[in-house]
């Protein structure tokens, strides 16, 4: 275990470096820590291995800091920030997400009828292309201080597509197991899944709200957070482990629910003062959670990309941009949102990656050959989408004219 230990820390801090360097060509450091987790992984150097990867421990630090990295969004989340853009917010979160699943459905449907593959299989495509991970483009707003009316809109959308995400993707794969296997998930893990990570982060945000309302000192103020993300990520390990029949509760909801009530509990002064005290956690908590991202991903599969993948990158991108640009301009959002917040919608891999696991497992049995199909395609776009979406991100941010606006990040 010390060794494995080690080697993960090497791996960390070689990370670090990559997206340092990488930092120096004008490109995202995230770009750095996701081609580091790939050539640190077991299919590479190893450093991050198979039997690191798979072991409990390790599995439970990367969900506390997928809960830590949460804070991102959640404390964001003010109301008297965010009501100005309530139903607009909420409408092109529909267009985008529900547009990104008929689109990549409807493409890979045609595809599939002219290459006698079952239509199923296009609907869980488009179930694992609507979900965005939100970190790509949230390490970008923090490392380039992005400020402006994209940032102001991205940062709750990605609360709210998550949650879209995950009841279009388990619907589809509720469904589709009932007419596959004639077996399906009870129909309750769907909200359940939604809302149980929203009511976890609630009951430890409310005394946590209470108790960093006072004003205190940077080691106070740590502590009181540590504490509380700790307890947070407690309960959700006893809830995969008692409630749900797999462990499927997504840590990063958790934090976002925990920070945002909070957030709304201090007052403005003292959430800056919350916020600037853990950026450095929250920043190695980053490195961790990407590095994590990349390492599953096998390089090799980028020779294996065919035509599959491709349809998969440029229908997902298409159905992000101008389902983005649809609800936004329907709800006169300003100009600079119309046109580029669909670039920063398109960072993917870690959902798609977990989504295509539960799909695969899925269907395994009654259609390997379809969950191959499905497996190879996704390897593929996830390595590909992610170099060329992070490199999007960063530009629409930049199109947007909202660099180093936020000297408070």
């Amino acid at each position: 275990m010390m060794i494995l230990i080690v080697r993960w820390v090497t791996a960390i801090i070689l990370a670090w470096i990559i997206g340092k360097l990488v930092s120096k060509l004008k490109l995202p450091s995230i770009l750095g820590w996701l081609i580091g987790g790939m050539i640190l992984g077991p299919y590479a150097f190893s450093l991050v291995s198979d039997e690191l990867l798979s072991t409990g421990w390790y599995q439970n630090i990367i969900h506390v800091l997928e809960c830590a990295v949460g804070l991102m969004i959640g404390t964001e989340l003010v109301w008297k920030r965010i009501k100005q853009y309530g139903k607009a917010l909420i409408i092109t979160t529909f267009t985008q997400s529900l547009g990104t699943f008929v689109l990549v459905t409807t493409v890979f449907s045609v595809a599939f009828a002219i290459s006698n593959v079952p239509i199923y299989v296009a609907f869980l495509f488009g179930g694992i292309a609507l979900a965005t991970a939100p970190a790509p483009a949230l390490s970008i707003v923090r490392e380039f201080k992005t400020e402006g009316p994209v940032t102001k809109t991205l940062i709750p959308m990605a609360a709210l597509d998550d949650m879209v995400g995950v009841a279009v993707f388990f619907t589809t794969i509720a469904i589709v197991a009932r007419g596959v296997s004639g077996t399906a998930m009870p129909i309750w893990i769907i909200p359940v899944m939604i809302l149980l990570p929203l009511v976890i982060g609630v009951i430890t945000g409310i005394p946590a709200g209470f108790l960093l309302k006072r004003e205190r000192n940077k080691a106070g103020t740590l502590t009181i957070l540590i504490g509380m993300i700790l307890l947070t990520s407690g309960i959700g390990f006893l809830c995969n482990i008692y409630l749900m029949p797999s462990p499927v509760l997504n840590f990063m909801l958790m934090g976002m629910a925990f920070s945002a009530t909070f957030a709304n509990i201090v007052s403005e002064e003292r959430l800056d003062q919350i916020v600037t005290d853990f950026n450095p956690i929250l920043g190695i908590s980053m490195i961790i959670v990407i590095l994590n991202l990349g390492a599953p991903l096998d390089y090799h599969a980028i020779l294996g990309a065919g035509l599959f993948t491709a349809i998969y990158i440029v229908s997902r991108a298409c159905g992000k941009y101008f389902g983005a640009r649809i609800g936004a301009k329907a709800t006169k959002m300003p100009k600079t949102v119309q046109k580029y917040l669909g670039f920063t919608l398109l960072p993917h891999s870690g959902v798609s990656l977990v989504f295509t696991g539960i799909a695969v497992s899925t269907i395994s049995n009654a259609s390997p050959a379809c969950a191959k199909i499905i497996q190879g395609t996704i390897a593929a776009a996830a390595i590909i989408n992610e170099i060329i979406a992070v490199i999007m991100a960063k530009k629409g941010f930049e199109w947007a004219g909202e660099f180093n606006k936020n000297k408070t990040t």
